[in-house]
């Protein structure tokens, strides 16, 4: 029953992150910075302190036991994953949910896998879990590229229609989708170099599945400094600080994206507390695969596709398939 539940959980999370940045699409008086705000405050400041604390016991004394090195390494990491989300949130508006997704989710898997190996054990390349390993990067790269190309397709198929929506513009959104990617994985990095205050709170009585909720809330205060200063940024130039009145129905759009993204996290974290020994192998490859497939189809259902031929999106498929198949390639070789 454990590993039903397990599993249910890591589709459910994935379905969830999947979604987060939907509301995007539904935006009437606020602009982007506006939204983006309120899901930063949300996601990266409110929902990280509460989970900690209510599944760290004594975060407080645990926070006082260690060095600022052990704050400053996580923070700054999370700073540079915090410009990965600013861009990402850029590329959604620019090329859309689809291929967003695709191509952010598609180089942050690859390099958050291989990186860490390359710097730390590079000789585990040439084991056969390292060569599977490998295969995944050379699966992961060609479905980037696949995904790239039915986007391309998309675009001069919709091209009256971008025409009227300046907004939108796919090389732009590529480029941000892909430098997101670059930088995503330092979110990773951020929890693998707290070990520190994961080591202190497993001293303190912490469960082990529960300590790493003790570094969300330093990490991710690195990521909301970017994700706070850049939408200031623009509420000052665009002089949209006027939107915020009246607050009310929109708020709730930001406030979803931040519940969401936030709450797969902590959702995935329950999945690999149940899946054992299968949570960091095929939870992983079933929550990657879920918010791939899911905001492409979320993307669909928002008309993102519309008016593009059947052989677009059976090549946008395609590279959805390979994507697939190397997370579960990469997860397996990383484990």
């Amino acid at each position: 029953m454990g590993s039903e539940l397990g599993i249910a959980l890591a589709v459910g999370a994935g379905i969830m992150v999947g979604n987060c940045m939907l509301p995007l699409n539904y935006l009437r008086r606020w602009r982007w910075e506006n939204a983006w705000m309120i899901f930063t405050l949300v996601a990266l400041v409110l929902m990280p302190w509460a989970l900690a604390f209510l599944r760290v016991p004594n975060l407080l004394s645990i926070y006082s036991h260690v060095n600022s090195a052990s704050f400053m390494i996580p923070f700054l990491f999370g700073a540079g994953w915090g410009v990965a989300q600013v861009l990402f949130g850029l590329a959604v508006l620019r090329a859309g949910m689809a291929l967003s997704f695709a191509i952010t989710i598609g180089l942050s898997a690859g390099l958050g896998s291989l990186v860490p190996i390359l710097l730390r054990h590079p000789q585990a390349l040439v084991s056969g879990r390292g060569l599977v390993l490998l295969l995944g990067q050379v699966l992961m790269a060609t479905g980037v590229i696949v995904c790239c190309w039915a986007g391309r397709r998309r675009e001069r198929e919709q091209k009256a229609e971008a025409a009227a929506s300046p907004g939108r513009s796919y090389v732009a959104g590529v480029t941000l989708a892909a430098l997101a990617g670059l930088l995503a994985p330092m979110l990773n990095y951020a929890l693998a170099f707290g070990d520190n205050l994961i080591l202190e709170a497993i001293r303190q009585n912490t469960m082990r599945a529960d300590a790493p909720y003790a570094v969300w809330p330093i990490a991710l205060a690195g990521g909301a400094v970017p994700n706070i200063l850049y939408p200031l940024w623009l509420l000052r130039r665009n002089k949209t600080w006027a939107n915020f009145s009246p607050v009310w129905p929109e708020i709730t759009l930001g406030m979803i994206m931040g519940l969401l993204w936030m709450g797969s996290v902590a959702i995935y974290g329950m999945a690999t507390t149940l899946l054992g020994v299968l949570g960091a192998s095929i939870g992983w490859s079933i929550y990657q695969i879920c918010v791939i497939v899911m905001a492409n189809v979320s993307g669909w259902i928002a008309g993102e596709w519309k008016g593009v031929s059947q052989y677009s999106k059976v090549i946008l498929w395609s590279g959805i398939l390979l994507l697939g198949l190397a997370t579960v390639a990469i997860t397996y070789g990383n484990h």
